[in-house]
């Protein structure tokens, strides 16, 4: 055999090895838009539903010690957005956004004070993981200037969120939820095969407040 025709069929496995590999890719690109047509379909239709149930949301408060007062979940809404990938139109991520406010009478305002590095870094993330709207203001020592403590003085009400964005490449859907079930924010992945509606009725359970295994 000449090296001619060793590079020729180096060249021909080459091609055979990358047309497997773009059609893994194309087959793993086609079962994540399945799977975000999936979610687009469920939230678009919970976003309608829960806007006029308006579930009551769970305690939230900065703090074990300053609770807010009972809390609903309102004004539901779902958006996404898609973005160009290897030519062609694909889901780049899927949004459901709703506030987080009294029950009853106006959004009150609340004051929390704290002096140890874990106590501000634990309420700076709680605010925000709610986008709660507040004021930062520094008490100091009236002669030495010292710092004494940090005061936050905040509305009480949030906003609470589930991000899902595709990795069309690894077939995964990847779930940012913020102030779902507590002021935090937590993520999670699942493989497209395991996005049904099953899967997003514990994601309903969880926003809702009801026993749920979605994470």
């Amino acid at each position: 055999m000449s090296y001619l025709q060793q590079l020729k069929r180096q060249a021909q496995a080459r091609q055979a090895e990358q047309g497997e590999q773009q059609h893994g890719l194309e087959a793993r690109t086609a079962a994540t838009e399945a799977a975000c047509q999936v979610v687009w379909n469920y939230l678009s239709e919970l976003a309608r539903q829960l806007s006029v149930i308006q579930p009551p949301a769970q305690r939230l408060g900065l703090d074990h010690k300053h609770l807010w007062p009972g809390m609903r979940q309102h004004d539901f809404r779902f958006d996404a957005r898609k973005k160009r990938l290897r030519d062609r139109e694909v889901f780049d991520y899927l949004a459901l956004g709703w506030k987080l406010g009294p029950r009853e009478g106006e959004v009150r305002r609340g004051r929390v004070s704290v002096n140890f590095p874990p106590d501000l870094e634990r309420v700076q993330k709680r605010l925000a993981a709610g986008h709660v709207v507040h004021e930062r203001v520094e008490q100091r020592h009236p002669e030495s200037n010292a710092l004494l403590a940090i005061v936050f003085e905040f509305d009480m009400a949030a906003r609470a969120s589930v991000m899902v964005t595709a990795d069309h490449d690894a077939a995964l859907l990847r779930f940012r939820l913020a102030c779902v079930g507590g002021m935090e924010v937590v993520t999670t992945e699942l493989p497209v095969g395991q996005v049904n509606p099953a899967r997003l009725d514990e994601l309903a359970r969880l926003i809702v407040g009801e026993p749920s295994q979605f994470l």
